[in-house]
């Protein structure tokens, strides 16, 4: 159990990895603005805004979440969502994408032991 019970607030690879970079660019921009470098501002800016691309493009990866809670099993921040590859529904970033769960039937695989031969 987390310090936070048994909620799934989406501690993900995406999310650390975004929250981090974005936390970067805001610090820059914060000394920027201190220092009165326009300069400093827009590339703080433009860090803020590589966070943000490359947070969407981890969430497409599979190392995002879906929205609401996962099960209990796929809470650690480092599982992988398979089920990125289709979209999530309601999920901006996937709709942006172009990735529609509705229009792409989901794939059946049937486990095999090593060696069988189906």
């Amino acid at each position: 159990m987390s310090a936070h019970g048994d909620h799934d607030l989406g501690h993900t690879v995406a999310g650390w990895t975004g929250t981090g970079i974005a936390t970067v660019g805001c610090t820059g921009m914060g000394v920027a603005f201190a220092a009165h470098s326009t300069a400093g501002l827009l590339l703080g800016g433009a860090v803020v805004a590589l966070a943000a691309l490359i947070t969407w493009c981890l969430h497409l990866a599979g190392w995002g979440k879906p929205t609401g809670p996962r099960p209990a099993g796929q809470q650690h921040w480092r599982v992988r969502d398979t089920t990125a590859r289709r979209g999530h529904p309601d999920c901006l970033g996937c709709r942006l994408a172009g990735r529609n769960p509705a229009e792409v039937p989901a794939v059946a695989v049937e486990p095999t032991l090593a060696g069988q031969t189906t």
